[in-house]
């Protein structure tokens, strides 16, 4: 009997968990138990899968590559069995989500408990970061992402839009003035981010036209949550995403600014997902889920 399938998913759960023992405990198996079937693969191959040292266990790049069939024919077991079935099989496995901070913390976070109780099989793997992600070499199943798209090997499907505003705390303003058009912002003290975005200046309907301004300031941050609260300490002004600070402003612990220069600074969010043919069923009730819970909450934010 060939056993190689499921040799290969043992392969994809120490890739998945990092380690023989995180692996051996999903599967019910000792780690000497992984390490030797890892042996074996590699000897059967003649390729070495992990570069393996006293601290750390690191994929090679063959190990990579073997990966990735490895989904792929898993993925095609599993939809054989699916079709088989039909619907009746849960949805379960390991689920790597990657969203910014501000939409975890604000948007995600307050409904993922729903999420384990319809899904009590789903395994959640989830990581807040507002910095770019490798998604294909971090394995990450769907990430949350604002603004334009710019990888043509993921998928998409469109969770809703957001409006960005410029807005500051009622104690800066009265300290610091409020600003009336967007020239003023050259004497405020400005957040922006210490990473790489796609354009860092702040966009203002000036005579009748969408203009970028850069706008300056002495103190940078790696992710909106923490803007926004820097906003909130008087600290200076910041453009954030209503999703973000619609609370804030209702109750007026944020002030909008200058919403007359707003050319209509509107981002999409977006659910991305990978593009191979097969989606896993985790993939597909997460996706869902999303659109269900999140898609409402997105258009009164407008």
């Amino acid at each position: 009997m060939d056993s190689r399938s499921g040799e290969m998913l043992v392969f994809t759960k120490v890739v998945e968990t990092g380690s023989f023992s995180a692996a051996g405990k999903l599967l019910n198996l000792t780690p000497s138990a992984v390490s030797k079937l890892i042996t074996r693969i590699e000897e059967r191959l003649g390729v070495i899968l992990f570069e393996r040292s006293t601290r750390q266990l690191a994929i090679s790049s063959e190990g990579a590559r073997f990966y990735d069939s490895c989904i792929r024919i898993l993925n095609d077991i599993e939809e054989a069995e699916q079709d088989a079935v039909g619907t009746t099989i849960a949805p379960s496995g390991l689920l790597r989500i990657n969203v910014s901070v501000p939409f975890g913390t604000h948007q995600l976070l307050p409904i993922i408990n729903e999420f384990n109780q319809r899904y009590p099989d789903i395994t959640l793997d989830l990581s807040l970061t507002d910095a770019l992600v490798d998604l294909k070499r971090e394995r990450i199943d769907v990430a949350i992402r604002m603004g334009p798209l710019d990888d043509a090997s993921f998928r998409a499907r469109i969770l809703g839009t957001s409006r960005r505003a410029v807005v500051a705390s009622p104690d800066y303003l009265t300290r610091h003035g409020i600003p009336l058009t967007p020239a003023d912002l050259s004497n405020h003290r400005c957040f922006n981010f210490n990473f790489h975005r796609s354009r860092d200046e702040w966009p203002f309907k000036i005579d009748h036209h969408t203009q970028y301004l850069a706008v300056r300031g002495d103190l940078l941050t790696n992710n909106g949550e923490t803007m926004r609260q820097l906003t909130i300490e008087g600290l200076g002004i910041s453009r954030l995403g209503m999703f973000h600070i619609a609370h804030d402003l209702q109750a007026g612990r944020l002030v909008e600014l200058l919403s007359d220069y707003n050319p209509g600074d509107i981002e999409e969010i977006h659910a991305i997902f990978s593009s191979q043919r097969y989606m896993p069923q985790r993939v597909r009730v997460f996706i869902d889920f999303m659109v269900e819970r999140i898609s409402p909450l997105l258009e009164p934010n407008l």
